[in-house]
């Protein structure tokens, strides 16, 4: 027997000890710890979120800025907003809410704005970078385009003011590859009977008495690959000094329609767009910035916001229209436009004015109630005069007005913004 007596975990650890398994157990443990002591075998599977877009929706993309609000004075309480179909059921219009910090979209869906043209697309007479100068070639160019408009002469007497003068032009709704390009107007039997464009030159008509001569009554809707839009109505002013988009939805001009409209703008035309959705970062927004930037490819050009010292605001035909109007539901979004050698090109209007034009005006500045012998409105959509208590805010006469005014300012600049240019180009 030995003189110390052992613990019974020293007897314990002898035993084991002995074992050749044991030895081989712990060994083979150590190992096995070592090698995937840190692998994750199960990971966390990740819920999808509550919300996401289909592949078709072209949403709002992640780095978009959200639509600004009404000012505060103007703030209502969120409903949804209606605007007018041509005949049918209501439409809605949606106006996008800022965006959430977990909201995330397939990149894949959306159409990334880019300077660039897309491959496949022959761009013809690229303006060189910063080369704003017109030739005397281009002016001449311009100058053939654009004279019809103007039966008086392309430069007005010293001291004739705006509205002395006289204009005669045809103004057509641009009728582009999908999309809703006549989501303003009414038609019936194809024929445009009345809405944003007819109301607004209607209006032009009234209120210089007939000194600018427009086709208010006979308002058509011209194809963007169309060789008509170099041609025009010949009895109304040649070729159109302008050209009107609007709409709702996504959409994505055709490579014809991305060529005929580059060749528009450089003679002398412009594209006016008017979104039918109140505020930035609808489907329309989205898309008609992105496509525009596709007849206007030039890297030296960028959308840049109209300032208020510009000749829509500043010595206008209704000068008293010195800041950008509301729109509807009080939507008071910048003018944006795209230029070439310094003139507008594209202009861009983001507060639905379209739709607002959709309640015409008399020569009293009141809403237009006659009827004709079906005893239907002549210039009133009811869809979006009916519901101007619900759904539809800022449609009073006033605010009309404004808007009226200001469509009139941006149409007399569009003719007349090539005038000192071309004369003065050498």
């Amino acid at each position: 027997m030995s003189s110390r007596q052992s613990s019974p975990l020293q007897k314990l650890f002898d035993k084991f000890s002995d074992s050749r398994d044991f030895t081989i157990s712990f060994v083979l443990h150590v190992i096995l710890v070592t090698l995937f002591g840190t692998t994750v075998l199960f990971q966390a599977v990740q819920e999808p979120p509550d919300f996401q877009c289909e592949p078709s929706s072209r949403f709002v993309a992640a780095t978009e800025k959200a639509a600004r609000p009404p000012t505060q004075e103007q703030q209502l309480p969120e409903q949804p907003s209606i605007a007018a179909p041509q005949t049918g059921p209501m439409r809605v219009i949606e106006t996008i809410a800022p965006l959430q910090p977990n909201f995330r979209v397939p990149q894949q869906d959306i159409a990334p704005i880019s300077p660039f043209p897309p491959s496949g697309i022959q761009v013809a007479h690229i303006t060189p970078a910063s080369r704003d100068h017109l030739s005397r070639q281009e002016a001449d160019d311009i100058d053939a385009f654009t004279k019809d408009h103007n039966p008086d002469g392309k430069v007005p007497a010293k001291g004739t003011g705006i509205r002395d003068r006289e204009f005669v032009f045809t103004a057509y709704i641009g009728q582009y590859s999908g999309g809703n390009w006549n989501s303003t107007i009414q038609q019936e039997n194809n024929k445009i009977e009345n809405g944003s464009l007819p109301n607004l030159l209607d209006f032009m008509h009234a209120c210089s008495k007939n000194k600018v001569k427009t086709n208010y009554q006979n308002v058509q809707a011209i194809r963007l690959d169309s060789d008509q839009l170099f041609v025009g109505e010949k009895e109304t002013g040649g070729p159109p000094p302008f050209v009107f988009m609007t709409g709702t939805r996504d959409f994505k001009l055709s490579d014809k329609e991305v060529e005929n409209l580059q060749k528009y703008v450089r003679l002398g035309g412009a594209i006016w767009g008017d979104s039918s959705v109140p505020g930035s970062n609808s489907r329309f927004d989205i898309a008609f910035r992105r496509e525009m930037r596709r007849v206007i490819p030039d890297v030296d050009k960028d959308w840049e916001v109209v300032p208020l010292n510009h000749p829509i605001f500043a010595g206008a035909y209704f000068p008293e229209v010195k800041d950008v109007p509301a729109g509807l539901n009080f939507y008071k979004e910048p003018v944006y436009a795209l230029k070439i050698h310094g003139e507008i090109a594209v202009l861009y209007t983001a507060n639905d004015y379209g739709d607002m034009w959709q309640v015409g005006l008399n020569d009293k500045g009141q809403v237009d109630l006659r009827r004709n012998e079906r005893n239907s409105f002549v210039a009133i959509n009811t869809v979006v005069w009916g519901n101007r208590e619900t759904y539809l805010r800022n449609l009073t006469p006033q605010a009309l007005t404004q808007t009226y005014k200001f469509g009139t300012n941006i149409v007399i600049h569009l003719l007349t913004r090539w005038e000192n240019r071309t004369a003065s180009a050498l």
